[in-house]
């Protein structure tokens, strides 16, 4: 599923087709993906400017002249694609329709944006600008990890006598918003904390290591364009490229690349997901 990192560059992407622009005609091609779409989704949004193109955690909130908010949210195999403008080096010209293309936004620079999911677990739902944060998607949602309201006496505070081990707390979208399994163990490795080690053992000059590194990985897999492991693509159809600059994900039984370290990386499951590592230089 694609993190905080694929998210930004597919939200950067849409700026050029959308920010400013009118929907000058939305076609929806079926009545939902993963949940049902909003009551008259096609009229709401046909005609209203997209005055705000903006990012919470892992979802795209497009906000509208009309006072609503179009929250999208990619799931597992959704695409934003985008064609009938220049994205950076790219043009593309406009597609027949494809079997998967399930909602189309017709703008009036003369883009088109086309939502494609193939494995429909995907979501996009209309609420009031004004209260978007209370959504059901949104709601609860802990600071942006590249915000001024990320910090490490927030850290301090979450991790402060509990047990949950760190890669667990990292993932919880209550403590920080956007971070998935990818680059947590990314982070990790860099800083040499072992993913299964309980937070309330990390000490104070530890964590002021997390947080920097946190913002690094993050940033550095933006600049990527993210990382393209299954389905994920940027809205241009470009790959990403961070998963060339993996140190541990998906490296089971690789050497470790810390400088000095000759471990290997491991691969152990933490609630169902897989956790890379190097049990020699992270303890």
């Amino acid at each position: 599923m694609p993190e905080l990192p694929e998210v930004e560059t597919v939200r950067r992407g849409l700026l050029p087709a959308m920010e400013g622009e009118v929907i000058e005609q939305a076609e929806v091609r079926r009545d939902g993906l993963r949940w049902k779409f909003p009551e008259n989704m096609a009229a709401r949004l046909t005609g209203a400017r997209v005055n705000a193109l903006r990012r919470r955690s892992k979802y795209i909130l497009a906000d509208l002249d009309t006072d609503e908010t179009l929250i999208i949210h990619l799931g597992m195999s959704g695409r934003m694609q985008v064609s009938g403008v220049k994205i950076g080096d790219f043009f593309h010209d406009h597609q027949e329709q494809q079997k998967h293309d399930h909602v189309v936004l017709h703008m009036s620079g003369g883009g088109r944006v086309t939502f494609n999911d193939a494995r429909r677990f995907g979501a996009m739902d209309l609420a009031a600008t004004d209260s978007v944060q209370k959504h059901k998607m949104l709601a609860g949602l802990g600071p942006e990890p590249l915000g001024n309201d990320f910090h490490e006496d927030l850290l301090k505070e979450k991790f402060s006598g509990r047990k949950t081990p760190v890669k667990s707390a990292l993932l919880d979208q209550k403590i920080v918003a956007g971070l998935g399994n990818i680059y947590v163990c990314e982070v990790l490795n860099r800083v040499g904390i072992v993913p299964t080690r309980p937070v309330g053992k990390i000490d104070a000059a530890e964590i002021s290591t997390l947080v920097p590194a946190i913002r690094e990985v993050l940033s550095e897999a933006i600049e990527a364009g993210g990382s393209s492991l299954k389905d994920y693509r940027q809205a241009d159809g470009e790959l990403g490229y961070f998963q060339h600059s993996f140190k541990v994900y998906g490296r089971e039984g690789e050497a470790c690349q810390t400088s000095g370290c000759g471990g290997e990386i491991s691969r152990i499951t933490q609630s169902g997901r897989s956790t890379f590592f190097c049990a020699q230089c992270q303890r």
